[in-house]
């Protein structure tokens, strides 16, 4: 009888029915954590996976155009919030821009390559931050939800010594509620941590890998618009018949 009626009270629904305001604020802080946690790896998980496999057809769709401006078409006629038309775009009106400002002159090629790079530089970064936004959170949480959870637990020993004192007994009818809370604080911190680090991880090498991918992107568009010729492994891709010219 005893003893089943101290394991009633190490359940979860006593510790919400008996919580003080400490426990319930640890309770909303891991609460939100999680939230907020699941809602990063969840939309940008979609995210990546979305735009990893987007773009190899995007940027394929910009080099097997048959001119410079079906290109741009190609790029255009992606979302907003797809990343390697904007780069492409952006360096391509980049190029345009210093044309339309120099009059092409081929004395101007360096400057040309300077002010391209710095365009491609600034993209790869906005689009690099947008990637990466929500990772110092979940960083964060990784870190900080056992430590939360820790103390959680460090709040209900402290309620079981004191029911100890206060009854002058340590049977497990008296400590069965508070050691039942400090368990569960344990057990909901780790259940907060475990899933953001996991996330983090996941996220931190898709985006090194999509990063990549923007670097290498950024490299062919700089050297075509620089030098009217795209390498590519090893080889010398002929652009001649793709001039940079304004729209």
């Amino acid at each position: 009888m005893h003893s089943t009626s101290a394991l009633n009270q190490m359940g979860f629904g006593n510790l919400l029915a008996q919580a003080d305001g400490v426990a319930l604020a640890v309770l909303i802080l891991l609460l939100l954590m999680a939230v907020f946690s699941w809602y990063y790896i969840i939309t940008k998980s979609l995210r990546a996976w979305n735009i990893r496999g987007r773009a190899d057809a995007v940027v394929s769709g910009f080099w097997d155009a048959a001119s410079l401006p079906e290109g741009i078409k190609s790029l255009e006629t992606e979302r907003k919030s797809e990343p390697f038309s904007k780069i492409g775009l952006e360096c391509i009106n980049a190029a345009q821009h210093h044309q339309r400002h120099t009059g092409g002159k081929l004395g101007e090629a360096t400057s040309l390559a300077e002010f391209t790079e710095r365009v491609l530089r600034r993209a790869i970064a906005r689009e690099t931050g947008k990637l990466e936004t929500g990772l110092t959170f979940l960083a964060t949480v990784g870190a900080t939800a056992p430590f939360v959870g820790l103390f959680g637990t460090v709040w209900g020993i402290y309620h079981a010594l004191i029911r100890i004192g206060a009854s002058g007994e340590a049977s497990l009818d008296a400590v069965a509620a508070p050691v039942g809370e400090a368990l569960i604080m344990t057990a909901l911190g780790l259940a907060v941590a475990v899933p953001a680090v996991m996330g983090y991880n996941f996220l931190v090498r898709s985006n090194r890998v999509t990063i990549a991918s923007f670097d290498n992107f950024a490299h062919d568009l700089h050297q075509y618009f620089t030098t009217g010729a795209r390498v590519e492994g090893g080889s010398v891709m002929a652009a001649a018949s793709r001039p940079v010219t304004a729209k």
